[in-house]
């Protein structure tokens, strides 16, 4: 005989282990679903609105500028005001910096809605100045990678980008030489500026450390990571690329090389991270700053970039900051970078605290231009806020 049929019949579906929604928990998503329907509402409206603004400029001129960055700096800083006080009104668990990031987008967004706009960096894709681009304008820009720090001006100079993004210095390694030497040949203004904390990894499609036979990177980025390279690979050659994301390239199609980059050029390039966090410093952080074409009102807490010179005699130097003492403007970085048309004759790229058009700064920059052989006003912008 045969065996003997199950009495009942198997089911075709597994059984669900899990317990029932509880009605707090259904009420609770329910909230969650409402709150969703008037964020996506409210953020519709207000992109309706930038779309309205655009067309109330153009109406009065056809070549209104619609990136405001003292008006964007003005917005941001009154979210992270307003967003610490919800947080203790409400025991927020969103933080300030977040909650800026967020918005950030949502003007990003709102920015494409009333002009579709271009910002050119120093390439190829998953570069860190790509990652300052998204940082301070956004991910509904358009970026543009170029070659050279030096084409990032020109593309600018030439309308092909309506802004573009610089590295200029480094906590660890300071000045980034080249960007302040194309400021000496080019009527770009600074227009803002965005701080990046950087994490290099070492990208490599080797089979461990002991089979990399070259390293590349930017120079700034080797620089960075020379105790770690000395320690880990002291026999591997180290050699120069024009950013860290042409080295992940590089690294991708030899596995006897490695590349000194981000987490986003190994994930684009898909080279393995062999080691992370090889910075020697662990704050290390990159400034960038955003240049174009025009000049922009104060947002209320601005820097402002100069660029003199003085004659190359004792005390030259103190005639020229003494204007700024005087006036009580501060200053919170100087560079020398040489003059290139008389030797052991330099030039000062000082950065001051406050806008152009503050009347102490006004006075200040009159004052020490009398006193300079060379003056150039290189921009006013807001103090970095993300």
């Amino acid at each position: 005989m045969g065996d003997k049929p199950n009495s009942k019949p198997r089911s075709q579906k597994p059984e669900s282990s899990a317990a029932p929604d509880s009605v707090e928990l259904v009420e609770l998503r329910k909230k969650i679903d409402a709150f969703d329907q008037q964020i996506l509402k409210l953020i519709q409206e207000r992109v309706l609105v930038a779309a309205d603004i655009a067309k109330a400029k153009t109406a009065v001129d056809a070549d209104a500028s619609f990136y405001r960055p003292e008006r964007e700096a003005q917005v941001l800083r009154r979210v992270r005001e307003r967003n610490s006080k919800l947080r203790e009104e409400l025991d927020g668990l969103v933080s300030d910096d977040e909650m800026v990031r967020l918005m950030r987008e949502v003007m990003s967004i709102s920015l494409a809605a009333e002009m579709p706009m271009t910002v050119a960096y120093l390439g190829p894709e998953g570069t860190y100045t790509q990652a300052a681009v998204v940082k301070h304008f956004g991910q509904a820009v358009n970026s543009l990678d170029v070659k050279t720090i030096g084409d990032v001006f020109r593309v600018v100079e030439q309308g092909k980008a309506h802004f573009g993004v610089v590295p200029v210095e480094n906590s660890t390694e300071g000045v980034i030489t080249h960007t302040l030497d194309c400021f000496s040949s080019s009527d770009l203004k600074v227009c803002g500026e965005v701080q990046l904390p950087i994490s290099h990894q070492l990208l490599s499609n080797a089979d461990g450390l002991t089979n990399v036979e070259a390293v590349y990177a930017h120079p700034q980025a080797l620089a960075q990571c020379r105790q770690w390279l000395e320690r880990y690979l002291p026999d591997a050659e180290v050699l120069n690329a024009n950013s860290n994301a042409e080295a992940a390239i590089i690294a991708a199609k030899n596995p006897a090389v490695a590349a000194i980059a981000s987490d986003m050029a190994a994930r684009l390039y898909q080279v393995n991270i062999l080691a992370s966090g090889i910075e020697d410093e662990r704050n290390n952080t990159t400034r960038f700053l955003i240049i174009g074409r025009d000049s922009y009102a104060a947002s209320g807490e601005d820097k402002t970039t100069i660029m003199v010179s003085a004659p190359n005699k004792v005390g030259s130097l103190f005639e020229l900051l003494k204007p700024l003492y005087d006036a009580g403007v501060d200053m919170s970085r100087i560079e020398s970078r040489p003059s290139r048309q008389t030797n052991w004759e330099y030039v000062f790229f000082i950065d001051l605290i406050g806008h152009v058009d503050d009347e102490k700064v006004t006075a200040a920059l009159a004052e020490l231009e009398s006193r300079s052989a060379f003056f150039k006003l290189i921009g006013s912008y807001p103090v970095g806020v993300l």
